[in-house]
């Protein structure tokens, strides 16, 4: 399909695309997640004593090298879709070769015997995956009107959540380490099938395929915040929020074994993420298709944040098992929102069409940047600056700070 590939969409899309995008977005998911939630903390718990590194700063240092790869990934291969001419479309090869590449990846990080072999492989499965990530989230502003994209955001969010729940449950259930790491790599590999065979992708008219050059595609990934103020906000926000949630979750595993002392950390970090999901998924669709019809992004996105940050403050202040899951309830329930709306709101902030990809990279930096900036703050808090008392105190003001700033956009109600 080559007919208005940088049009404005205006034809609403059906269950059957939502859902095989979704599915697709899952894959994706469970390949971040899985290593995320409880893999990597167990490599890192087993190559600690050899490194003369606490497990918490090996485990910060692998995530914040592998985020730090993320960063440069999405918007890089966003960019790269967005020029692609291939007679299978413009996102659909990426998807492909990042949903492959990332099943190879955690399978080589499977066979880690040691800190250099486990940062490589991580960094190789940020590097594919956001690959695929990248193609998956910009077909949503190729392919979906203004007014339907709260909804498809919810289903794309809660993908997200069911993508966390599936690779914390493949890594948990697996029955080890390296059988936890190729379950995850068949799923990813399974999971955008159905996408990618099923839907023909939009193709570039020869019209409209951009004049190829390294300066000008170096130059494309700045936004001056001057220039664009409403995306630079929008930007602004979704990372002020992102890096408190990744605070919240950063130690998890960490927090229920030796502050709360809960007997199975594992499953712990399976239960609460499960409370979380169950929140989520009941508010996710929910608030995107409310967004949708009230025609408005920006209070939804801002209540949702106070409330995050609410909860937040609770953990840090509340520090018991039956606390630690009250707060997964409302983190859930104020994160579905969030997550929906605000991407909904990111598309409508986007320059220009046909950088679509590329700018939806630079928004997803906001995702990736707080892996990087998460542990250079978390490590040092937990370790020398009052425990996971203050780490909580200082995500919950974080957060909050992000959902007052949403006001700052004017060009989205």
């Amino acid at each position: 399909m080559t007919a208005d590939a940088l049009a404005e969409p205006t034809d609403r899309v059906g269950k059957g695309w939502t859902s095989a995008l979704s599915l697709a977005n899952v894959a994706i998911w469970v390949g971040w997640y899985g290593p995320l939630q409880i893999l990597l903390a167990q490599q890192a718990e087993d190559f600690a004593p050899g490194t003369g590194m606490s497990k918490e700063t090996l485990l910060a240092w692998v995530t914040g090298v592998g985020a730090a790869v993320s960063l440069a990934a999405n918007p890089f291969f966003g960019a790269l879709s967005d020029r692609t001419t291939a007679r299978w479309g413009r996102r659909t090869p990426w998807i492909v070769a990042g949903a492959a590449g990332g099943a190879l990846s955690l399978l080589l990080l499977a066979g880690a015997d040691g800190l250099w072999t486990m940062a490589l492989a991580w960094c190789l499965v940020q590097l594919t995956l956001n690959a695929a990530f990248a193609a998956v989230t910009a077909a949503v502003p190729d392919r979906v009107p203004r007014l339907q994209r709260g909804a498809v955001g919810g289903w794309l969010g809660a993908a997200q959540i069911l993508g966390a729940v599936a690779g914390t449950g493949l890594a948990t259930a697996a029955g080890g380490i390296a059988a936890g790491y190729a379950a995850c790599a068949v799923f990813a590999v399974v999971g955008v099938l159905p996408y990618v065979l099923r839907y023909q992708d939009l193709r570039l008219a020869a019209t409209d395929r951009p004049t190829w050059s390294w300066r000008s595609f170096a130059r494309g990934f700045w936004l001056s915040p001057r220039r664009h103020p409403d995306f630079g906000w929008a930007w602004l926000t979704r990372f002020l929020i992102n890096l408190s949630n990744a605070l919240v979750l950063l130690y998890l595993l960490y927090y229920l074994r030796d502050s709360l002392h809960y007997d199975d950390p594992e499953r712990g970090v399976l239960i609460l993420t499960a409370v979380d999901s169950v929140a989520l998924l009941a508010t996710v669709v929910v608030g995107g298709v409310w967004s949708d019809r009230v025609g408005r992004r920006k209070p939804f996105v801002r209540w949702s944040g106070v409330l995050m940050a609410a909860a937040t403050a609770l953990l840090a202040v509340w520090q018991t098992w039956p606390g630690a899951i009250a707060v997964a309830a409302l983190l859930g329930v104020a994160l579905g929102v969030f997550m929906s709306v605000d991407f909904a709101l990111m598309t409508d902030v986007l320059p220009k069409a046909a950088d679509r990809g590329k700018d939806l990279g630079v928004i997803n930096v906001a995702n990736a940047l707080p892996q990087v900036a998460a542990p250079a703050l978390a490590a040092p808090i937990v370790t020398y600056l009052g425990g996971y008392r203050v780490l909580y105190a200082v995500a919950a003001v974080i957060g909050l700070v992000g959902a007052v700033l949403v006001s700052r956009i004017k060009g989205v109600d």
